[in-house]
């Protein structure tokens, strides 16, 4: 939940710049010295890509999270047993043994995104966010 509500604060504190920042570009436009509208069409430029960026995040986090529940409801989320570390991180070598059970499955099981789904969330325990995101968008389309 605590992530939930960073999320949404971040965002909206994203959405307000975006707003103050796209005004700003709009007055730079109105003036309509060559020099003055170029400036404002480049201020333009980042909140448009933050409105894009913003708009992909959420959607990707609320696809993950329709899969998360479809699957909790099926009971086949993958069983948190990692071993930690006295910090409470989850130990690499543990990590790396659950993803490799996880790389199988999906291997044997290419087109079944409940496979993809659990080996997103290996990868995501073997701090390997990057491939964690790519397996999480897989299960999404599949």
């Amino acid at each position: 939940m605590r992530a939930k509500i960073t999320f949404f604060v971040l965002a909206a504190v994203l959405v307000v710049y975006f707003v103050l920042v796209g005004s700003r570009g709009w007055l730079l436009i109105r003036e309509g010295t060559p020099l003055t509208v170029t400036f404002g069409v480049a201020v333009l430029v980042l909140p448009a890509l933050g409105v894009w960026f913003l708009w992909r995040t959420v959607g990707f986090a609320r696809d993950a999270g329709r899969l998360a529940r479809e699957l909790e409801a099926e009971g086949g989320l993958p069983v948190d047993d990692l071993r930690r570390t006295p910090s409470g991180r989850i130990d690499r070598d543990s990590a790396d043994e659950a993803f490799a059970r996880r790389r199988a499955e999906a291997e044997a099981a290419p087109e079944d995104w409940r496979a993809w789904f659990r080996l997103a969330v290996a990868y995501h325990d073997a701090r390997d966010t990057q491939r964690a995101r790519k397996a999480m968008q897989r299960a999404i389309a599949l």
